[in-house]
């Protein structure tokens, strides 16, 4: 062969293995990441190809299909979507998915490894591939109540309802809300003009906020029970009826500024249970300032603060800052200043109570299944910390006891049912220029001394009378309502 032709050979050799080498390249190393692309049309119509599986509750599915026309096969529909938003989300097929929807997307489509044997099983013998269930610890009671309770009131808001002895969520509700089946297709008609409709530059109101996990507000008074914790779990005081040394007026430290109560409350010396009962910023704040930064942090995070909780939907963290001066301290020790808590993360405080200091991690998905029902994964419940002692938490329920009894919380009682509240009206905007937040958290025990539900209600209502607004008049009579849907639902 002469030269010539020699080299064109080795450049047309050259050229194949490098062919051979790309193939191969796209082939494996780059598989994965093509199949999974979102740009590749061909995984969007795989997706919806098939019945996606629903999320289960009270062993119901709450989801359904329905067949459409064009590439894509099938899309998803909700009954009462719009209550169900803040546990669902949604998945669409022009705008993706979000929390569970997007969480568990791999067992809802089919796709998920755990599935490959059945569905392996199912190819060989002919039939069509189908999605997994997803079946969560919601309780349709309790969530058709903290639902109706926020559309009633008409205002913005959220309720969260959890088991205390397992971390179970019953309820997680916001308002306004939105309805996910008005954006599962992919129509310019319909579907564009929907979710233009929700979002917050053409909505103020923001309905796809999800109130319960994602906005921090200041939880105000609400607060005083966890700094009622830390005044008895590091020996400020040793009962919830000694006196406490609270003068009044009381300057904050290092200030010239005093701490004010609510109208004419007297507080001075007041024990623990009658400064929750009639809620003393002075006597709490003080006893923020004389723990210290640090004390009153540590308590914060061992109920929660400063991390984000996985439900497995995220969570965002509630605040409790460091390094502050000892007059923020006492402000932030009555949920004000710079704390700022989510509706989850107060429902967790008053769960840690009802179960005897021992606070368990929330979540909603109890087990995950496959179309034939056999159980994929289950949730075991799991402690997340153990922020007080059972004596500090038990004289902390008689506290709130002593609230809902005698207190700001009687709205919040239910006939044969021994109910703990706390109520909180949390001040907002700058000088506390705009309304207030109405916060109330709660448990309830029956009679054989188990606590089957501690509740978290908050309102943000920019349109009532500024003095009408109070947690124990706008947010306790929704907690009553979710606690009496979970104890209905246990008898």
């Amino acid at each position: 062969m002469n030269k010539p032709l020699r080299r064109v050979a080795i450049f047309c050799g050259l050229l194949i293995l490098a062919l051979l080498i790309r193939g191969n390249w796209l082939q494996y190393a780059q598989a994965d990441k093509l199949r999974t692309d979102d740009e590749n049309r061909r995984v969007a119509i795989e997706r919806y190809a098939s019945p996606r599986g629903d999320i289960i509750v009270d062993g119901e599915p709450i989801t359904g299909y329905k067949a459409t026309k064009g590439d894509f096969k099938y899309k998803r529909t909700y009954k009462d979507g719009a209550m169900w938003a803040p546990v669902t989300g949604f998945v669409s097929q022009a705008y993706g998915a979000t929390q569970l929807e997007a969480i568990e997307d791999g067992i809802l489509t089919g796709n998920d490894d755990r599935l490959f044997f059945r569905n392996t099983l199912d190819m060989l013998t002919g039939k069509n591939k189908e999605g997994g269930n997803v079946v969560t610890t919601l309780s349709g009671a309790a969530q058709k109540a903290a639902y109706d309770g926020l559309k009633k009131q008409g205002a913005k808001g959220s309720v969260v309802a959890l088991e205390p002895s397992t971390g179970k969520i019953l309820a997680l509700a916001s308002y306004p809300s939105y309805d996910p089946s008005t954006i599962a297709g992919n129509s310019l008609d319909t579907d564009t003009k929907a979710w233009n409709k929700l979002q917050k530059k053409n909505n103020p109101a923001d309905p796809t906020l999800n109130r319960a996990l994602r906005e921090i507000y200041p939880p105000g008074s609400t607060f005083k029970v966890l700094t009622a914790a830390a005044a008895l779990e590091y020996g400020l005081y040793d009962s919830a009826d000694e006196k406490t040394d609270s003068p009044q007026p009381w300057v904050m430290t290092g200030t010239t500024t005093e701490l004010k109560n609510e109208g004419n409350i007297q507080c001075k010396d007041v024990s623990l249970r009658e400064a929750l009962r009639v809620s003393c910023n002075t006597v709490f704040g003080k006893v923020g300032s004389d723990l210290g930064n640090d004390k009153m942090l540590e308590m914060a995070k061992k109920f929660g603060f400063t991390e984000e909780q996985f439900t497995p939907v995220r969570s965002n963290a509630s605040v409790f800052s460091e390094g502050m001066a000892p007059s923020e301290v006492a402000l932030s020790s009555i949920g004000q200043f710079n704390t700022a808590a989510t509706p989850l993360q107060m429902a967790m405080i008053s769960a840690a109570v009802a179960n005897n200091g021992t606070l368990m991690k929330p979540y909603m998905v109890d087990e995950l299944q496959a179309r034939s029902v056999d159980t994929i994964e289950k949730t075991d419940p799991e402690e997340l910390s153990k922020p007080m002692s059972a004596e500090t938490a038990q004289t902390l329920q008689s506290m709130m006891e002593t609230v809902v009894n005698e207190g700001t919380g009687t709205r919040a009682q239910i006939s044969g049912v021994t109910v703990g509240g706390k109520t909180g009206t949390a001040q907002h905007g700058e000088n506390n220029s705009k309304n207030p937040y109405a916060w109330f958290i709660s448990y309830a025990k029956t009679s054989d001394g188990s606590s089957p539900v501690a509740v978290a209600v908050v309102i943000e209502d920019e349109n009532a009378v500024r003095d009408d607004i109070s947690g124990g008049g706008l947010a306790a009579p929704i907690a009553k309502s979710v606690m009496e849907a979970v104890v209905k639902g246990k008898q």
